[in-house]
């Protein structure tokens, strides 16, 4: 199979590197000659191409266009090519109104970094991540074939239309995405509260270090589903606000409860075990050693680090049923496990 590649940034280039690995042959072109270049040296690409023409059905059995939003709506507005084009654009009814009758599948995969560039790729990146694969006005067959290049690159299809996806990423993305440039803002206003952050904190505002300029166009491109669920927000904020402020407890218990609720049903039931380490060599070897010899099931991990560098809190989170044995294993290495 032969995959062409318009637009050779992180996405671009992740998805580059994972079909290469699958068995696919890669070509790409970027506007930016240098990121291209980066993108060829990081072995995403068999083939630099000298221009961003669409090539024809003969040439590639598909066309990815990974560029910024706006740029993927001008060249879908644009598709002379019978060859099958799909998009990884992170809005999509703007995207798939653009191509119109063209031979055209939206798509979008919910994976990415904070970080941007060739150099932040991984073929990695889309592994057991969710593929919107949009239904509107593709064929059965061109959805296979796409739904086969996601496969290959290990996410999972879902189907969705245009419009509910837009809906849809409104609420988990970018209102996040709003949310964690709000709550950065306003914590720089107050004194030395930054410099209280510790990792919810941390987690909650990791999405702000993406580029603002891509996120912008997002944003301003998917207004619509955005304003209703910053909408959505501030209502409830406020309803809590007036909770605390008349002393309703049971309203302020039970808001809290279902966020509970709802956070424990995302994913199965995890254990963290917590491992101080000291600032000295050898530390995380000896973390890799238990890990190793109790063969546990990592699900996430998250280093805080002390203040002012060297050391800091090394969080495991695992099934329940091996934290015992992955805290005796530490212990064994001569760690510290903090309760």
């Amino acid at each position: 199979m032969r995959a062409v590649i318009l637009g050779t940034g992180l996405i671009g280039t992740s998805i580059g590197l994972g079909l290469r690995g699958a068995g696919w042959t890669t070509a790409g072109w970027d506007p930016d000659g240098d990121v291209l270049a980066r993108a060829r040296e990081r072995g995403a690409l068999d083939q630099r191409l000298a221009s961003g023409a669409l090539p024809s059905a003969a040439e590639a059995d598909v066309v990815i266009l990974s560029g910024p939003p706006s740029s993927v709506i001008d060249t879908a507005a644009g598709l002379e090519t019978d060859a099958l084009v799909m998009d990884v654009a992170g809005v999509k009814e703007p995207v798939v109104n653009a191509a119109g009758g063209a031979r055209f599948v939206g798509t979008h995969p919910m994976a990415g970094r904070e970080t941007s560039g060739p150099e932040a790729a991984s073929p990695a990146l889309f592994r057991g991540a969710a593929w919107v694969v949009v239904t509107d006005g593709a064929t059965e067959t061109d959805l296979g074939t796409v739904e086969s290049l996601v496969a290959a690159l290990g996410a999972r299809s879902i189907r969705m239309t245009a419009a509910e996806h837009d809906v849809a990423v409104a609420a988990i993305s970018h209102l996040p995405q709003v949310l964690a440039g709000a709550l950065l803002i306003e914590a720089a206003a107050e004194t030395q509260a930054l410099d209280l952050a510790a990792g919810s904190f941390r987690d909650l505002t990791r999405v702000a270090a993406s580029d603002p300029g891509v996120w912008a166009q997002l944003l301003e491109i998917n207004r619509g589903p955005l304003r209703a669920a910053i909408d959505g927000v501030m209502g409830r904020l406020v309803a809590l606000a007036e909770a605390l402020d008349s002393g309703d407890d049971d309203a302020v218990t039970e808001f809290l409860a279902e966020a509970r609720r709802l956070r424990r049903s995302l994913a199965p039931t995890v254990s963290p075990v917590r491992v101080a380490l000291a600032d000295r060599p050898g530390e995380l070897a000896r973390v890799g050693h238990a890990l190793e010899a109790t063969s546990v099931d990592v699900r996430d991990l998250q280093l805080r680090h002390a203040p002012h560098g060297g050391g800091g809190v090394l969080t495991l989170v695992v099934r329940p049923g091996e934290a015992e044995p992955l805290r005796h294993a530490l212990e064994a290495e001569g760690l510290v496990v903090v309760e």
